[in-house]
């Protein structure tokens, strides 16, 4: 008996040994997709959330992650049993006039959501004193020959460092000093006013929390990894990690402007807005964090939506993808990347134009868009002949079935009041 308690505990660190590497060897789709979520668009909703309601609208983060982790785990979990991408799946079950109708749609808001990228890197090195005829075209540069010259495993290793960045915000919104009380009572006991602004603010933090392509992105990388059923509970955990991860950077980057801007009574109507407002109130550093993770964040994530379009889409009609391919083996695949970035930062370069209503309404489309993306993904994963043993399960579906619900009922009563109905 001595010697077998001996030998067991050799045998679980083993254990425990195996399973952390296998984790590692899998993580990075859950992990990079969720992280992506804070692009210069959500980083400007998560600012107006805090410089316009305080911690009013905080509580809403953890219902949302919650969310997250159930739609993001489906997602992995069809990428991972039937072999294919969301968009794929959508075209040999529905067919291919609503897969386009679908696609145009997720294109054109996809679209709206890399010139905000775009619009992210020239604000934030504006605060640096580089001008945005310097640095939208290096940017654009950058990020086009990362994808376009390197493999898989190369760009998700540049994908994954990119992550490590966001801890400015953790940082900053430690220096930003908030009330932790406070917000520990507004996260335990919220409250708010009901209006057409909070309203269309919470959909705003839905709609960049939860962006409809983060679901194809997360597919398609799933699958491009060719992650085998037996590691998908690494696989899985990589999702809720992922998910952890991204709320809690956007809970700091509420705090900070809660804490700040909130009550020193400044509104903003960007990210590049808060970080210069930051500067009198919580220091230079804390600004100059805010600033640089604006722009690690804005340039990630000029990377991976023109891609995960392209994933879409390519994987919609049928098209060769994936990263790992050659120019001339895809060429459809990185001729729709090479458009989006190119024309994205191209009209960043125009004179005069409005960069903050297309960061925002950007995200207010993704949360009007994600219910529709949700149906799809519903009746999927809920196909036995598709999924087999892995279809959902019951609680996954009531919770993912509400979550549309709730966003239907968000979305009809917003536009209302944006019509005055």
């Amino acid at each position: 008996m001595a010697d077998d308690s001996l030998n067991a505990e050799p045998v679980r660190k083993r254990s425990r040994w195996k399973g952390l590497l296998l984790f590692l060897a899998v993580a990075g789709p859950g992990i990079i997709t969720s992280n992506v979520d804070n692009d210069a668009g959500g980083i400007a909703t998560y600012s107006m959330a805090g410089a316009h309601f305080g911690t009013n609208l905080l509580w809403s983060l953890i219902p949302i992650m919650v969310a997250l982790i159930i739609i993001q785990e489906m997602s992995a979990r069809m990428g991972v049993v039937t072999g294919k991408g969301l968009s794929d799946l959508i075209r040999e079950r529905f067919g291919v006039k609503i897969t386009v109708s679908l696609l145009l749609v997720l294109v054109l808001t996809n679209f709206g959501n890399v010139i905000a990228e775009f619009a992210g890197v020239a604000s934030s090195l504006e605060i640096f004193h580089v001008p945005k005829y310097v640095s939208v075209p290096l940017a654009a540069a950058v990020v086009w020959l990362i994808v376009v010259k390197g493999n898989y495993r190369s760009v998700e290793k540049i994908f994954l460092w990119a992550c490590v960045f966001y801890v400015t915000y953790i940082v900053a919104g430690f220096l930003a000093k908030p009330n932790w009380t406070a917000v520990g009572h507004t996260l335990i006991a919220p409250s708010f006013k009901m209006s057409s602004e909070s309203l269309g603010m919470i959909i705003g933090l839905v709609g960049t929390t939860i962006a409809p392509w983060m679901q194809f992105y997360l597919q398609a990388a799933v699958v491009e990894k060719n992650i085998a059923l037996k590691d998908y509970k690494h696989c899985r955990l990589d999702v809720i990690v992922g998910s952890f991860v991204v709320t809690i950077v956007a809970g700091f980057i509420v705090l900070t402007c809660a804490a700040t801007l909130f009550k020193a009574g400044i509104r903003v109507e960007t990210a590049a807005d808060a970080a210069l407002a930051l500067a009198p109130l919580a220091g230079k550093y804390c600004a100059a964090l805010f600033a640089f993770g604006l722009l690690n964040a804005s340039l990630f994530a000029a990377s991976i939506l023109p891609l995960s379009t392209a994933f879409v889409v390519c994987e919609g009609m049928g098209w060769e993808a994936g990263v790992n391919k050659k120019f001339s083996e895809a060429p459809q695949f990185y001729g729709l990347y090479s458009v989006l970035i190119f024309f994205g930062a191209a009209i960043i370069l125009i004179p005069g134009i409005p960069l903050f209503p297309v960061m925002y309404i950007s995200q207010v489309l993704n949360g009007l868009l994600l219910p529709v993306i949700l149906v799809f993904m519903l009746l999927l994963i809920n196909n036995k002949k598709l999924m087999g043993a892995y279809t959902g399960k019951r609680a996954y579906n009531v919770i993912s079935w509400t979550t549309v619900g709730v966003l239907v009922v968000l979305s009809v009563v917003y536009l209302g009041s944006l019509l005055g109905i």
